[in-house]
């Protein structure tokens, strides 16, 4: 009986340790198609990477593509999509103000206010770039425009270098 104390003692605290260790996701995984030919390759970005932030553009590579025996890396820039606003997203407000005054006739003034609830829209999307390069001489440099949501997903195309046209999806 005393034997099984530690033992138990011992799968509990692995337990508890492994339910606060972080978690650990791989790349945010697409595809890059050639739009010319229709030759399939793979992109892939870090993930948490593909949200608005200040950050210095000359941080480490946060994408990777393989076309056409290729390896591109890169770093990408995402822009914020919202304006900024005093008010939380989807919320408005409004005030007015009128009022009336004729000779002879008693004047009238009236205020109101209204608060809108936010109508439920479409999820929030966001735009940013992408500019890649191979490592290798001569360098070869793909310029991507993405589009991405709050979850990371997205679409994009791209232009080599050589004026050849892809089309992103991840």
């Amino acid at each position: 009986m005393m034997n099984r104390i530690p033992v138990l003692l011992g799968a509990v605290l692995a337990g508890v340790l492994a339910s606060c260790a972080p978690t650990v996701a791989g790349p945010q995984l697409g595809r890059i198609v050639n739009s010319v030919t229709g030759q399939e390759g793979t992109v892939s970005f870090v993930r948490g990477t593909l949200q608005p932030r200040l950050g210095n553009p000359f941080a480490a590579d946060n994408a990777t593509i393989r076309i056409s025996g290729q390896s591109y890396s890169g770093r990408t820039a995402i822009l914020n999509g919202s304006a900024a606003s005093l008010l939380p997203a989807g919320l408005g407000l409004s005030l007015s103000v009128g009022g009336s005054a004729a000779i002879g006739e008693n004047g009238a003034v009236a205020v109101g206010t209204r608060l809108d609830t936010p109508r439920p829209g479409a999820p929030a999307v966001r735009s940013g770039n992408l500019i890649a390069r191979t490592a290798g001489t001569p360098t070869l440099t793909l310029t991507c425009t993405l589009t991405v949501d709050e979850s990371e997903h997205g679409i994009g195309e791209c232009t080599g270098n050589d004026g050849v046209k892809y089309a992103l999806q991840f």
